[in-house]
């Protein structure tokens, strides 16, 4: 059974930082790109970070780029999003997703919220 859970999600302060983990089973890890996701209240979800297979490449949303860093552990099966000088606009559900050629497998989201 896939799996896709996300944690570290919260309340945290404009300036504040936040990882967020996504834990995956189910299927071969290592052959999956994976990626970040967000969705604001009222607003369509959108890609934040994305990581290739093998962590050898990423890319980002220009809205966090310098301030996120996304990373993966092929051997834990698990993608990390450092957020760090977070702002009230990051507020949102952070859904983590794996992609190959054939497969896409989404996680249940973590919410973060960013106020004072």
């Amino acid at each position: 059974q896939v799996q896709l859970v996300e944690s570290g999600g919260g309340l945290v302060q404009p300036g504040g930082s936040l990882k967020l983990s996504c834990a995956a089973s189910g299927f071969t890890f290592s052959l999956y790109a994976m990626s970040w996701y967000r969705q604001a209240p009222g607003k369509e979800r959108e890609l934040v970070a994305s990581i290739t297979n093998g962590g050898g490449s990423t890319d980002y949303a220009d809205s966090v780029k310098g301030r996120f860093t996304i990373s993966r552990d092929n051997a834990k099966n698990t993608v990390s999003l450092q957020m760090n000088n977070l702002k009230p606009e990051d507020t949102a559900v952070y859904y983590c997703k794996a992609r190959n050629s054939r497969w896409t497998y989404w996680g249940q989201g973590t919410q973060v919220t960013v106020s004072s």
